[in-house]
């Protein structure tokens, strides 16, 4: 799995110019799926995801995680995230995970992440979405479960 994660101070979410979903404080996830992907990668980026500590405590320093901050989550599924272009100038996507599948491991990556105790709002797997994206700081930080 991949996922770009940006700190934010607020972002949402509108599809076919409704709003679908938004937060305040806290993560966008910018999530992308292969067909290998699964049980493990998700409890792995869980963890990784309610722990990261990238919020700023009283004297300043990238010390807090989102559950001290009282932040929520936008998770967005984004497929593009695997595009292969090595070859000419139009991406290939044949790394990304088969939709079905991919819808599957990503929509469990979301409710993992409300067990954590994480509101969490989300767009719509595979619809075309206008993402709004207010980035702090700027932080933003790539995570890829091959590379752990």
């Amino acid at each position: 799995m991949r996922v770009v994660l940006q700190r934010v101070k607020e972002a949402s979410v509108s599809i076919d110019g409704q709003l679908h979903g938004k937060i305040g404080k806290g993560f966008i996830l910018l999530v992308g799926v292969s067909d290998t992907d699964g049980e493990a990668e998700v409890d792995y980026l869980t963890h990784k995801i309610s722990k990261l500590r990238v919020f700023e405590d009283e004297a300043g320093k990238l010390n807090l995680d989102i559950n001290a901050v009282n932040g929520a989550i936008l998770s967005i599924s984004q497929f593009t995230l695997y595009a292969d272009t090595k070859k000419g100038n139009r991406p290939s996507f044949t790394k990304a995970g088969e939709p079905k599948h991919a819808d599957q491991v990503y929509e469990q990556l979301n409710e993992n992440l409300r067990q954590a105790g994480l509101d969490v709002q989300t767009g719509v797997f595979g619809a075309d979405m206008l993402v709004n994206i207010q980035n702090d700081g700027p932080v933003t930080i790539i995570f890829d479960t091959d590379n752990k």
